[in-house]
């Protein structure tokens, strides 16, 4: 049984005699029953005390917990953002790539054509200087046979026929009169001219 500062204060002794002084032990007995308060009063405080800790801590341990649940989903989402993040670096890389091999073929599509339109050009160059370079030595040729007297050479007849071939050929050559033309003249000439 637990005692009380009130026990010991109201405590009853048996009187005897000889026994102790009265006075002496109410005294005693009050020192003792005041010490024994202060005592309860810091065992109550002390369990106050300890019980608001214990609440502060369930507190704290409550709120660590939703820190470290905080920090799990921060930790979650940081994640799935570097993940998405470097998916899309991906995609981005790959459509690059794409579009740069894209503009690769296409700029190497664009240099052969231009190659080819190249050697089309410098083939079409070496046919018309081909073609100019045979209309000035067949033009050549007619002017030397003008000199001859075309009715007494039977090659000059012959140059004059492949003339005439290769005027036909070009267009707007109206310069020069038609072989057949002139073989007309030329007979009319040689009618005219007794020692023919």
């Amino acid at each position: 049984m637990a005692i009380t500062p009130i026990d010991i204060q109201q405590h009853q002794f048996k009187s005897q005699l000889l026994g102790y002084d009265k006075a002496a032990v109410d005294r005693f007995l009050e020192l003792v029953a005041d010490d024994l308060e202060r005592l309860h009063l810091q065992q109550q405080q002390t369990r106050e005390e300890l019980a608001r800790t214990q609440q502060e801590l369930a507190q704290m341990r409550e709120r660590e917990s939703t820190l470290k649940q905080t920090l799990i989903t921060a930790q979650k989402v940081t994640d799935e953002l570097r993940d998405n993040a470097r998916k899309e670096a991906e995609v981005i890389i790959a459509d690059a790539q794409v579009r740069a091999e894209q503009i690769v073929r296409e700029a190497e599509d664009r240099r052969i054509g231009l190659i080819n339109e190249v050697q089309e050009l410098k083939r079409q160059k070496v046919s018309f200087e081909s073609g100019v370079r045979a209309l000035v030595e067949s033009h050549l040729r007619l002017l030397d046979l003008d000199a001859l007297p075309l009715s007494r050479s039977a090659a000059a007849h012959d140059a004059l026929q492949s003339a005439s071939s290769l005027e036909d050929l070009v267009a707007g050559e109206g310069d020069h009169p038609s072989p057949s033309k002139r073989e007309d003249e030329e007979r009319d000439e040689s009618s005219a001219d007794p020692n023919s």
